[in-house]
């Protein structure tokens, strides 16, 4: 059967008691379950209070940076011309205008059903540490302020009655230096050496305390903060029991207190499941079978072992006004891609603060409807055939990905092919038609 990937045309710490421990060896006891390894597609909403300034992604972080490189260019001037100096108004001050007041998580539900994910993915906490659940450990959450709801929870109840699987991603463990720079203060002008609010003890549950000088890893060294992460990640997984959690790093730390987390998470998704393990956890390193490798706005060169996932944007990671979206094509040929590698994609879509979607990125998911409800069956359920394609982009010099692999989309030639199978059936799509 062959099929068409473009848009419109079709050819034909402390681990719960169970049987997960904190070792490697134990955690290569792993089995991929069958939902995750069938469903392929699923949707993510990379959304908090970091969207109210229309600035896109990091900006909690950025807009205490005066003299910003590539990645900061232009939060610092933003936030100072609209909300005030960091001195006095700072990020704590972005919160309360986080109201989500036209988010409506069951109809998107119902949307992304439609266009074809099988399961959906709300951020926890992003780098900024503001939880979007309803946490007891942690007074700076959505409950308390901002939308005054519980996110986490909101998604979670519209997931299930649409019969998706539910997850939920968590970036806090590169937090704690990453906020850092609230610590700082302005290096030149008239509030040169003036401290960012960050440095205010009143406010040392949202900006975490000042780091050791040498604490300057994507994640922290200090014990008592991966602790702390331990125990209010576990407070996120024991409250919803996600059947998925995503970590924005490699193996958390790197050592115990990771490995910890994830037996946790395996050994109480056993008690929820009777004894079978169904939970997916995903990081950012090769999985060796531990668990789900996940790679950021990149994708696998070749078939892998183990099922993997790329998580990317259809845009960037959080709303920015005037962005580019990525065409419904190259959405449609990168779940191809990596579903032909023995892969998922996660994709998020970019959400206003107010928290409906633009009409530019519902028309992209309805094309992307229109393409998985006749194509489904080549993808759902699928599994690689001998090699995952053929044609110049097989053969060809690859751009690397941004985080590892190769670039998420690229040109695809009209003798572009990739393959999967599926009951005895090859399919085969033709990348650019």
């Amino acid at each position: 059967i062959i099929i068409s990937a473009s848009t419109f045309t079709l050819v034909a710490q402390e681990s719960s008691e169970g049987k997960f421990k904190a070792t490697d060896a134990s955690l290569e006891h792993y089995k991929y379950p069958d939902w995750f390894r069938d469903a392929k597609f699923g949707i993510w909403a990379h959304w908090g209070p970091q969207a109210v300034p229309r600035q896109g992604d990091w900006y909690a972080r950025n807009m205490y940076i005066q003299e910003g490189g590539k990645w900061e260019i232009g939060d610092y001037e933003d936030h100072l011309k609209r909300y005030g100096h960091p001195s006095v108004s700072g990020y704590k001050d972005i919160i309360p205008l986080w109201k989500a007041e036209r988010w409506n998580p069951e109809q998107l539900m119902k949307l992304y059903k439609k266009v074809g994910a099988k399961y959906f993915v709300s951020m926890g906490t992003h780098h900024d540490n503001f939880f979007l659940w309803n946490s007891k450990l942690h007074s700076w959450n959505s409950v308390k302020m901002g939308p005054h709801k519980d996110v986490v929870g909101l998604w979670q109840q519209a997931a299930k009655k649409e019969g998706l699987l539910f997850g939920v991603s968590e970036h806090l463990a590169a937090s704690y230096t990453w906020f850092q720079k609230a610590h700082g203060a302005d290096k030149t002008g008239d509030k040169a050496g003036v401290p960012y609010d960050g440095n205010d003890p009143k406010y040392a549950e949202l900006y975490h305390g000042k780091a050791a000088a040498d604490d300057t890893g994507w994640m922290t060294k200090n014990p008592v903060w991966q602790k702390e992460w331990f125990d209010r990640i576990s407070e996120l997984v024991d409250m919803y029991k996600p059947d998925f959690l995503y970590s924005d790093c490699a193996l958390p730390f790197g050592n115990e207190v990771g490995r910890s987390l994830i037996a946790h998470f395996y050994n109480e998704d056993m008690q929820k499941n009777n004894g079978e393990l169904e939970a997916v956890y995903t990081c950012k390193e090769p999985s060796k079978g531990r668990f789900v490798q996940d790679v950021e706005r990149g994708v696998l060169d070749s078939i892998s072992e183990f099922p993997w996932q790329t998580d990317t944007s259809i845009g960037d990671w959080f709303y920015r006004t005037g962005q580019k979206y990525k065409t419904s094509e190259e959405v449609i040929q990168m779940l191809v891609d990596i579903v032909s590698k023995n892969g998922n994609l996660l994709l998020n879509v970019v959400q206003t603060p107010e928290g409906d979607l633009e009409p530019d990125v519902l028309k992209i998911l309805d094309e992307i409807a229109g393409w998985t409800k006749i194509n489904g069956e080549a993808i759902y359920g699928s599994r690689p055939w001998k090699i995952y394609g053929e044609g110049p982009s097989t053969t060809g010099k690859q751009e690397k990905g941004q985080f590892g692999g190769l670039k998420d989309t690229r040109g695809y030639q009209p003798s572009d092919i990739c393959f999967t199978t599926k009951n005895g059936v090859l399919y085969v799509f033709c990348m650019n038609t």
